[in-house]
C-alpha cells in the first residue's frame, strides 16, 4: 500500500513482524474509524496530514482522548483515575500490557459514558499497537504530554464549580494541561518528521502552547451552557466580578451587560492568541502544505466561530455559534488556495478577525507569564 495512504507506513512495516501485519492493519482501520466518531474538527485535519505524521497524530489524539475520558467520569474515584492514567502511560512506553488496562476500565465506565468513547476503550488495546510501531522520540513527545496533562486535569476538574475559575492565571493553567502541552507534542512530531521544521523550532516552541490555548478557549467560550447543564464553568471569576457580574447566579434567558462585557475581553484574549496560532502556522515551511492545512484549518474555525460569538452575545446554547458545515466548506477550499502564498494568508487573516474586541495588553502578557508551569510542579 501507499506509505500515504494512512493505512499501513513503511515505519511500520520494519517495527512489526510479518505475522503483526494484519493485526496493525486492522488497528489502523480502527483509528481511522473511531477518530470520525469522537472528533468532528480533527477528523477533518488530521487527514491533511502527511502519511506517517497523520498516523502519529491521530494517535496521540486518541490517547489523549482516552486520558480525557478516565478523567471526566463521574463513577471513576479519584484513586482510580489516577491509576488509569499512570497505566496508560506506562503501555505508551511499553511498560504495561493494554489489553489488562480494558480489562480493567471496561467495566468501571459510568453509564454517562458516551457510544463513542466506551468503543475507544474497548478497542484501546489496537490504539496502543499503533502506539508500538512508532520511534522512541515520538512515544516520548507522546509520553511527555500525557504525563503532564494527567497530572494537571485532575487539580482543575475535581474542583470545578457553577462559580468558575479563580482568575485568569488559573484558566492560562488550565488551557496549558488541556491544549498547551498538545501544541508542544505537536510541534516535537513536526520537528522530528521534518529537518527543515526542526530548524524552525526555537521560534515555534515559544508560541505552541498559545496556539492550543486559542483553540481550548474558542471551545470554552462557545460550549459555556452545556457546560453549566453539567455543573462545570471554565471561564475565570476575576474578570466577570470586575463586570459586577457573578458567574454563579448566571441565568440563561437574561439580559446580563457585565456578562456580555466579559465575554467580549475573553474573545479579544483569545483573538490574540489565535494570532499566535497564525505566526505559529507561517513558521512552517510553504511547502509542507498538509500540515500548514492542519494547523490554518483549525484557526479558520476557531476565528469564524469567535465572530458569531461576538454578533450573538446573548447565545444559550453552542449551535447558535457553530460554524456551518458550508462555512467548514469555503474555509478548506480557500486555505488550500493561498495555503503556499503567505501575504495572501496574511490577507485573508486580516479579513477573517476584522471587528473582533481587541484584547488588553495587561492581561495578555498575564497569560502569557501564567500559561506554563515546569513538570516539576505538578509532582
Amino acid at each position: 500500500m501507499d506509505a500515504h495512504d494512512g493505512r499501513i507506513t513503511k515505519n511500520h512495516e520494519r517495527a512489526l513482524t510479518m505475522h503483526q501485519i494484519p493485526a496493525a492493519q486492522a488497528a489502523l482501520i480502527f483509528q481511522e474509524k473511531i477518530l470520525a466518531r469522537v472528533s468532528r474538527t480533527f477528523a477533518l485535519t488530521i487527514p491533511e496530514l502527511p502519511g506517517d505524521l497523520r498516523t502519529i497524530v491521530g494517535n496521540a489524539y486518541l490517547l489523549c482522548r482516552i486520558a480525557d475520558t478516565i478523567e471526566d467520569d463521574v463513577d471513576l474515584t479519584p484513586e482510580a483515575k489516577t491509576r488509569f492514567h499512570d497505566d496508560l502511560n506506562y503501555i505508551v512506553t511499553g511498560q504495561q500490557n493494554p489489553q489488562q488496562f480494558v480489562d480493567a476500565l471496561m467495566p468501571s465506565l459510568s453509564a454517562q459514558t458516551s457510544d463513542a468513547e466506551r468503543e475507544l476503550i474497548a478497542n484501546s488495546h489496537s490504539v496502543m499497537m499503533v502506539t508500538s510501531g512508532f520511534s522512541n522520540q515520538s512515544k516520548a513527545s507522546i509520553s511527555r504530554c500525557l504525563t503532564i496533562m494527567c497530572r494537571g486535569m485532575p487539580a482543575f476538574q475535581r474542583n470545578v464549580s457553577l462559580a468558575g475559575l479563580r482568575d485568569l492565571g488559573e484558566l492560562d493553567r488550565y488551557c496549558y494541561y488541556v491544549a498547551g502541552v498538545v501544541g508542544e507534542m505537536l510541534t516535537d512530531l513536526f520537528c522530528e518528521y521534518s529537518e527543515d521544521i526542526a530548524r524552525r523550532r526555537a521560534l515555534l516552541m515559544p508560541l505552541a502552547a498559545s496556539f492550543g490555548q486559542g483553540l481550548q478557549m474558542t471551545n470554552i467560550l462557545k460550549d459555556f451552557w452545556e457546560d453549566r447543564e453539567r455543573g462545570v464553568c471554565w471561564l475565570p471569576q476575576d474578570i466577570f466580578l470586575n463586570e459586577q457580574c457573578n458567574l454563579a447566579l448566571v441565568q440563561m434567558g437574561q439580559r446580563n451587560d457585565g456578562f456580555q462585557k466579559s465575554m467580549q475581553l475573553l474573545i479579544g484574549i483569545t483573538q490574540a492568541h489565535l494570532r499566535n496560532a497564525f505566526k505559529y502556522a507561517l513558521l512552517i515551511p510553504p511547502n509542507e502544505t498538509g500540515i500548514r492545512n492542519f494547523c490554518l484549518w483549525a484557526i479558520g474555525f476557531a476565528v469564524l466561530s469567535l465572530q458569531k460569538l461576538n454578533q450573538n452575545l446573548s447565545f444559550e446554547s453552542g449551535e447558535e455559534v457553530k460554524i456551518s458545515r458550508t462555512t467548514v466548506r469555503r474555509v478548506t477550499r480557500m486555505v488550500r488556495w493561498a495555503v503556499r502564498h503567505d501575504r495572501l494568508l496574511k490577507w485573508m487573516f486580516q479579513m477573517a478577525i476584522r471587528g473582533l474586541p481587541e484584547a488588553q495588553s495587561n492581561l495578555i502578557k498575564l497569560s502569557a507569564e501564567n500559561q506554563k508551569l515546569p513538570l516539576s510542579e505538578l509532582d
